[in-house]
């Protein structure tokens, strides 16, 4: 993929200040702290006050040696704690003592399911480090990057997190963590989705997705970046009266000045045409309807139909370190219990989290009225959120098993679970434990040319 001309064209074109409305930078000075009080990605190194929150030790890169891995050729994730068991458990019956550090949604679950539904607490453990050019890069950022365009786009960003120390107040800044973190730059995966009825009934999708992240391409980080973010490809394989559809799609960097673009092959009549929209609450294919575009990884695409606003740093229990859930020996069956996954396969830790709100405007229709995400400080990807339906009742829990992917140095999205608290179903989504492989990460071997409304009609025939 080296010196691709067409990865250059899309890339390169860097964005430049034309509003008025630029936010400030840090000083160098504060910038300084990245890699000593605070972590490279801007969490604060240090404990909490009463130890249940360790500090950051960063004493791994990659694979650990003790942990027997194949990068990128889709192993499954192997546990480098193997030996850990719970500290406690909060279950139905002292869940109330832990209120303060768990989410709406969390508590929603306990009194819904205060008979089976359980949160496995572990040992903190915060031993995983990004590589040093990524760690100079966000400090590059802090000093540089500065919002533009109502908070849309930002300038002076050269890859990885832009605002690894953000304003507090500024919650554009936080979604942008969010939304640009470190992570994998190609991925393949064939990932299974479960919809599983209140009465563990179960439908089932399975889609074949591939992922090009540009501005985490090993040739582009530390370079300007503009032009578009992401590239993905996505083709239904169940349900059989979906199979053969498939998308590809071009992710903006700004979405103030462009828009995510995506075109759909249908088998029925065998053409590709443009889609109008491709986001917001579309259905996600696969889900049978019950989840959105844009709650895949919690939030993605344009921010444009939410106002936002951040409640800063909190301290709540939220899956860590979830290697458990993704083994190969770990069998649907049963994973996929009724109204919620095995909870005995979570992993929860105490840890600091960013938290951000988005309340729909006025002037916008969504599936969702407000939707709030809880961000680890970490790696800033969304783990947890709560979601509100339009009459702003709490209707959806949903969240995302995380885990140090070896072959990308960096956090994954593992299986994630949405829970519908008016039906008592749900939707395991990103499932790969039966599949023969895992996600294969950072091989390398993708180009821009695989995203082409041309390569979707070869690819597709």
């Amino acid at each position: 993929m080296r010196n691709s001309h067409l990865l250059t064209h899309l890339f390169v074109g860097a964005l430049t200040v034309t509003s008025g409305n630029a936010l400030a930078k840090v000083s160098p000075e504060e910038a300084a702290k990245l890699g000593n009080e605070l972590t490279c990605t801007g969490a604060i190194a240090a404990g909490n006050a009463n130890g249940t929150i360790p500090a950051y030790s960063g004493k791994w890169l990659g694979k650990p040696e003790h942990v027997k891995y194949d990068l990128h050729v889709g192993q499954h994730p192997v546990d480098p704690y193997p030996d850990d068991k719970p500290k406690f458990t909060i279950d139905g019956s002292n869940y109330k003592q832990y209120a303060d550090n768990l989410t709406a949604g969390q508590l929603a679950m306990f009194e819904r399911y205060p008979d089976s539904f359980k949160m496995p607490v572990y040992e903190g453990r915060r031993d995983f480090r990004y590589p040093d050019v990524i760690c100079d890069t966000m400090k590059k950022n802090a000093v540089t990057a500065e919002l533009i365009d109502d908070g849309f786009g930002f300038t002076g960003y050269k890859g990885a997190v832009p605002f690894p120390i953000p304003d507090p107040a500024s919650a554009m800044e936080i979604l942008a963590n969010h939304n640009f973190p470190y992570r994998a730059y190609t991925y393949q995966t064939i990932r299974d989705i479960a919809d599983v009825s209140s009465n563990g009934d179960i439908s089932w999708g399975r889609a074949d997705g591939w992922g090009l992240n540009l501005p985490n391409h090993p040739d582009n980080v530390g370079d300007p970046v503009g032009g578009v973010m992401a590239l993905s490809y996505t083709a239904t394989l169940l349900p059989v009266r979906n199979k053969g559809t498939a998308t590809v799609s071009s992710e903006p960097m700004n979405f103030a000045r462009d828009k995510r673009l995506a075109w759909n092959y249908n088998p029925g009549t065998r053409r590709v045409r443009q889609l109008p929209e491709y986001g917001f609450d579309t259905p996600l294919a696969g889900t049978s309807g019950k989840l959105t575009l844009d709650s895949d990884r919690l939030m993605n695409g344009s921010p444009e139909r939410y106002e936002w606003t951040t409640k800063g740093r909190q301290e709540i229990y939220i899956p860590a370190n979830a290697y458990k859930v993704h083994q190969p020996d770990v069998k649907y069956a049963e994973l996929l219990t009724n109204n919620h996954a095995k909870p005995e396969l979570m992993r929860y830790e105490l840890r600091r989290v960013w938290v951000l709100e988005g309340k729909l405007k006025e002037e916008y229709r969504h599936k969702y009225g407000r939707r709030t995400m809880y961000l680890d400080e970490d790696s800033w990807h969304a783990v947890i959120s709560d979601f509100y339906d339009t009459r702003d009742e709490l209707v959806q829990h949903a969240f995302i098993n995380y885990y140090y992917a070896y072959d990308a140095e960096s956090f994954e999205a593992g299986s994630s679970f949405y829970h519908d608290l008016t039906t008592g179903s749900y939707v395991g989504y990103n499932l790969f434990q039966e599949r023969e492989l895992a996600p294969v990460l950072n091989k390398g071997d993708l180009e821009a040319h695989n995203f082409t409304p041309a390569a979707l009609r070869r690819m597709s025939h």
